[in-house]
């Protein structure tokens, strides 16, 4: 049995967290305030802090800095009510076990608890404040599709390992390598970025490697490639997947050895930097068609940043578009009325964010006054809109979110189906005053299960 600290100020929860941790078989002590929970930790009884983020005399991460002046090893399991990127990685840099973003799911809650309890803390050097941070536009959003790739962003920027970065085009891959820079150790050493489907073989060789004077025509000097330029810092390789095979032999032995040749060249030259990779292409199918290196894929994915496409966050698009216009116009600020929103809700997607600018932009500039109307969109915006009532679109845009998260957790359809009805209650009984006799007479439902299901539910769920 463990002593677990639980540091939040929400008393419903607070109790919900305290059962949960007594059901594990854990005892539980609750703390309202940050200054009580700091006056527990001091007393050094803990086995493992959950700590809210929002609470009223202190910021949990403020918290999380004063635990580690005080105990540099205790576990502690971050609980936040908006999940960004901001909060991960300043979590992450100050020592935390865990994060977990509100509604919380109780399984997922013991998974966490269990694994934390077992392997402790991680701890990394304080790096940037998280008022310093750099929120590229593309990684703004508090959607459940961004809280796994936040998650490893996080967990990125306090390691030395190389980092593939996957989705589709137009998502942000670059700019998410360069918060990872930004917030490593190497913040302060160049970032270089190589796109590798932008040169031919033996251009991309020369440019990744350098060359001597005399290597081949036209070099008539020695030069260093992106790897020398990067040195210290942090190489950023863009479409991975189009560097032609006699190349990955020679990328392998640097990111193995550290070690390479420039083209022409004999003496072999030593450069420490990190890799960070990004592709759109599936390389485990790569690998199948041997059109790349196993080996090199494992090399380059020790850890994986898996961003989703627009339509799976597409929750995100208001604040998204809000940033974006900020970034277009700087001496006036258009709206997007509620039908363009609704438009653009509507909408697949396909270039993702890079599509969404450029659909702003245009709109910008066919748009004369203060409000961004639906004729101000692209024509084949409009025109290719989906049919669909726009509740109905944001609801299965929200649905297919949800089934993605819980599809990893390799839940089954009893399961999913469970969690979904009690969900769906949930959100009725305020509509029926809270009265479940009410409720279960509307839906032409036994009362006895109604009440079983809701009692069900309230055990599943954490809020």
């Amino acid at each position: 049995m463990s002593r677990i600290l639980i540091i939040e100020d929400e008393a419903a929860l607070a109790s919900a967290l305290s059962a949960a941790m007594k059901r594990m078989g854990h005892e539980a002590v609750t703390c309202a305030s940050a200054a009580l929970g700091l006056e527990k930790v001091a007393q050094k009884k803990s086995s493992l802090v959950i700590l809210d983020i929002g609470l009223p005399d202190m910021s949990g991460l403020e918290v999380l800095a004063r635990i580690r002046e005080q105990d540099a090893v205790l576990p502690v399991l971050i609980i936040t009510a908006h999940g960004n990127l901001q909060n991960a990685v300043e979590a992450k840099k100050r020592g935390a076990s865990g994060y977990l973003v509100k509604p919380l799911d109780l399984r997922e809650l013991e998974k966490t608890v269990h694994a934390v309890l077992q392997t402790g803390v991680s701890i990394q050097p304080a790096g940037e404040s998280a008022a310093d941070i750099f929120i590229a536009p593309l990684l703004i959003g508090s959607s459940p599709a961004m809280q796994p790739a936040f998650a490893a962003i996080a967990h990125a920027t306090a390691s030395e390992a190389p980092v593939l970065i996957t989705g589709p085009t137009g998502i942000g891959k670059s700019l998410a390598a360069r918060v990872i820079h930004r917030h490593s150790r190497r913040h302060a050493a160049p970032f270089i970025t190589l796109s590798c489907a932008s040169l031919p073989e033996t251009l991309l060789e020369a440019e990744l490697f350098g060359h001597e004077k005399g290597a081949f025509t036209g070099a008539v000097a020695t030069k260093s490639g992106h790897i020398e330029r990067a040195a210290g810092g942090t190489l950023f390789l863009d479409e991975i997947a189009e560097i032609p095979p006699s190349i990955q032999m020679k990328l392998l032995r640097f990111v193995e050895e550290k070690v390479f040749t420039r083209v022409g060249g004999r003496e072999d030259l030593r450069v420490d930097l990190r890799i960070i990779a990004a592709t759109n292409q599936d390389l485990t199918q790569a690998v199948a068609e041997k059109r790349f290196r196993e080996d090199l894929l494992y090399r380059l994915r020790v850890l994986e940043v898996k961003l989703p496409s627009l339509r799976e966050r597409i929750s995100d698009l208001p604040a998204l578009g809000a940033y974006l216009l900020a970034g277009i116009v700087k001496d006036r600020r258009p709206a997007l009325s509620d039908d363009a929103l609704d438009l653009l809700m509507r909408h697949n997607w396909p270039g993702n964010v890079r599509e969404l600018r450029n659909a702003l932009e245009y709109a910008v500039a066919v748009c004369g006054g203060a409000t961004i109307l639906p004729q101000h969109l692209p024509e084949e915006l409009r025109a290719g809109a989906l049919t669909r009532p726009v509740s109905v679109g944001r609801l299965d845009a929200a649905l297919s979110e949800w089934l993605d998260q819980k599809l990893g957790q390799q839940l089954n359809y009893n399961a999913i189906h469970d969690e979904l009805e009690s969900r769906l209650l949930a959100m009725l009984l305020p509509r029926f005053e809270d009265k479940p006799t009410l409720l279960a007479r509307v839906l032409d439902m036994n009362r006895a299960t109604l009440r079983k299901k809701l009692r069900e539910s309230a055990d599943e769920k954490i809020e």
